[in-house]
């Protein structure tokens, strides 16, 4: 079962997506928050496992949340809730540990989608999105570069290949076939790479490969 908490400070999307939630046999509901302080206390409270959270909240906003839901001892996996003109906050949650985001208007069976892939351990990022929001505000190089670049040296030559293609936005079936591997073996290079690095999700480790300037 899957422990989750929504987090928006508009009351009727609170009850929507209560409702969805709800109706989801693998799915507990446990918890809704009103803004980001809120649902860091109820987070420290209730052991959470995905938190659904809105980037404009007030007293703390979903970015500043974010990170300090992933700085808990048990953290929860982020799922930042947006509208997509707002590329610029999209990015900044991301950079702060997200695990995906979703547009507000997501059809609802994606959101519970979103909801156990992201629990499973996977990444809901779509992939050109990622890429959009990468592209426009992140940029080569500057004074992370020679650290990004000590980090990435300890990847195997297979890692440093994938870990290329992941800064480039590319899903799992991109680089298995571009790589000539199957996607199971790509998924398991992934996880690797994040451990290695340090990084909490796919997209932080595409920023760091572009820190280093391997894209």
């Amino acid at each position: 079962m899957i422990r989750a908490m929504i987090v928006d400070d508009d009351a009727l999307v609170r009850l929507g997506l209560a409702d969805l939630l709800d109706g989801d046999g693998g799915i507990d509901l446990v918890a809704q928050a009103a803004d980001g302080l809120q649902a860091v206390e109820l987070a420290a409270a209730h052991r959470i496992d995905v938190a659904l959270v809105d980037v404009r909240m007030p007293r703390l906003d979903g970015i500043a949340a974010t990170a300090r839901l992933r700085a808990l001892p048990h953290p929860p996996k982020v799922i930042t809730l947006t509208t997509f003109d707002l590329d610029e906050y999209v990015y900044d949650a991301l950079a702060a540990g997200a695990d995906g985001f979703l547009l507000k208007d997501t059809d609802p069976a994606e959101i519970l989608r979103a909801v156990h892939l992201v629990a499973a351990g996977s990444a809901m990022l779509h992939p050109a999105a990622a890429r959009r929001v990468i592209d426009r505000y992140h940029h080569a190089g500057g004074p992370g570069a020679a650290a990004a670049r000590t980090r990435i040296e300890a990847l195997t030559p297979r890692e440093h290949d994938v870990l290329s293609r992941l800064a480039r936005g590319d899903a799992n079936a991109e680089i298995a076939a571009a790589l000539g591997m199957r996607e199971s073996t790509v998924k398991a290079h992934v996880s690797r790479i994040l451990t290695a690095l340090d990084v909490t999700n796919r997209v932080q480790a595409a920023l760091l490969a572009r820190d280093a300037g391997l894209a």
